[in-house]
């Protein structure tokens, strides 16, 4: 999450640094009230909002006056940020569960091609060459595959234990990330 506004940040000063190439702080501040001003997509709020209670008034609200600040009235407003104040954990409750229907919905997104591969004791697979931890004598041009193993034993889904052609078991157990179904 850090690593995300981090990027955000950078996102908003490179553009000001062509104009401002030693004056990146001074235009940090300007940036960081952008990014929380902004409405995030996961959330549908503001980190402003989500922290304070209300929204803030941008600078150019007070140039070019706006409705909210036209009528602003000092005695009401107090009241007012109170009672915004108190609706304060309703509205982080939406935005945490908007956050959790925007994350099932990008895991929809991007797990909607994933093909599954599960194998059966029995089955002969190919596993990645060059995991065993031995030097190949062809370097570069050695085979990417070898095998073929048969499944001897699954202990979990995603986890294979082997054995070779003369029914030895191969050591530690292979994730199916690094195995393939071998057809003879």
């Amino acid at each position: 999450m850090v690593e995300s506004v981090n990027k955000c940040i950078l996102e908003g000063i490179r553009p000001r640094l062509e104009q401002h190439k030693a004056k990146w702080a001074d235009e940090l501040n300007n940036v960081l009230w952008a990014y929380r001003t902004t409405s995030r997509t996961a959330t549908g709020e503001t980190p402003y909002h989500l922290a304070f209670g209300t929204e803030a008034v941008i600078p150019i609200e007070i140039g070019v006056p706006s409705f909210r600040v036209t009528h602003f009235d000092e005695e009401r407003n107090g009241q007012l940020l109170r009672e915004n104040l108190d609706l304060l954990a309703e509205v982080r409750e939406e935005a945490r569960l908007r956050t959790l229907v925007y994350k099932q919905k990008l895991a929809n997104f991007y797990n909607k091609r994933v093909r599954p591969r599960t194998f059966k004791v029995g089955d002969l697979v190919l596993r990645k060459a060059g995991l065993t931890g031995f030097e190949t004598r062809f370097g570069k041009l050695a085979p990417n595959w070898e095998g073929p193993y048969a499944v001897a034993e699954v202990p979990h889904p995603g986890a294979y234990i082997l054995q070779d052609a003369e029914g030895k078991r191969v050591p530690r157990v292979w994730n199916v990330n690094n195995l393939k179904k071998f057809y003879p």
